[in-house]
């Protein structure tokens, strides 16, 4: 019977490090542990691969694609609505054809007209006005209306006219009284002097608020500005009252 207390003979001697398959390293021991092999390469044709820790994922080049889709199709949107409102606002108006209003100062008279040794003006002023509408589709609403009476640049005194409604190819008339008692020049010399030749040149100013309508489907509304300036009044220095020297006098009309 053999002695089993004798050691084994006939089989390879024990190495501490554990004897691996070709390609991977030894380990220290002969226990073996898993390998973690590196990601594979992105497939063609893909987007950029990034791996994050926990969460690897491919990004994707064409998620902008519907933002930018949007963008260009409200930017075409908005100009083609602006080529299209251009377009019908020019074939308006070659339809309309709108022209500003006329207007023209046909009488112009003073009274009780007096310059003070302190440079305080008084006086009553009567003015006549002809308005015209030239178009012939266009109806015109005036409102608002504010006018002025002055001497170069100084104020002497303001009022209203009542608003009135003018029909196509209409001329209206209108008028304006204008009351001072203590209106203040600054050149009372020069006012004097144009006095003592005989005539005193005023300036009248108007502004209003003009609509202007061509049957129920179309209406512009614009401030309507009127410069009617030098208007030559025949006074005396000896007399206190005049009138407008030289007929009618055209006016400038701008909006």
């Amino acid at each position: 019977m053999a002695d089993q207390s004798r050691p084994v003979t006939g089989y390879p001697a024990y190495s501490g490090a554990g004897h691996q398959p070709n390609g991977y390293p030894n380990t220290a021991t002969a226990t073996a542990y898993p390998y973690v092999a590196p990601p594979p390469p992105p497939p063609q044709n893909q987007g950029t691969y990034f791996h994050v820790a926990g969460n690897p994922y491919y990004s994707n080049p064409y998620a902008s694609q519907p933002r930018a889709t949007f963008v260009h199709r409200f930017f075409a949107f908005l100009i083609g609505s602006i080529l299209i409102t251009g377009i019908i606002i020019f074939i308006m108006w070659l339809v309309l054809r709108p022209q500003i209003p006329q207007f023209r100062v046909e009488t112009l008279t003073l009274s009780n007209f007096n310059i003070s040794t302190n440079s305080l003006i008084s006086g009553n002023w009567d003015a006549r006005f002809t308005a015209r509408n030239p178009n012939s589709k266009i109806t015109l609403y005036y409102n608002q209306i504010e006018a002025a009476i002055f001497y170069k640049s100084d104020s002497i005194s303001e009022t209203t006219v009542p608003p009135f409604v003018q029909g196509t190819k209409n001329e209206t008339t209108l008028r304006a009284t204008f009351a001072s008692l203590t209106a203040y020049l600054d050149d009372r010399d020069s006012i004097n002097g144009e006095r003592n030749r005989g005539a005193v040149n005023f300036n009248l100013r108007m502004m209003t608020r003009v609509r202007f309508q061509a049957g129920s489907w179309w209406a512009r509304r614009r401030i309507l500005r009127v410069y009617c300036p030098n208007l030559s009044v025949g006074v005396s220095a000896n007399s206190s009252s005049g009138s407008l020297v030289g007929g009618s006098k055209q006016c400038s009309v701008g909006l």
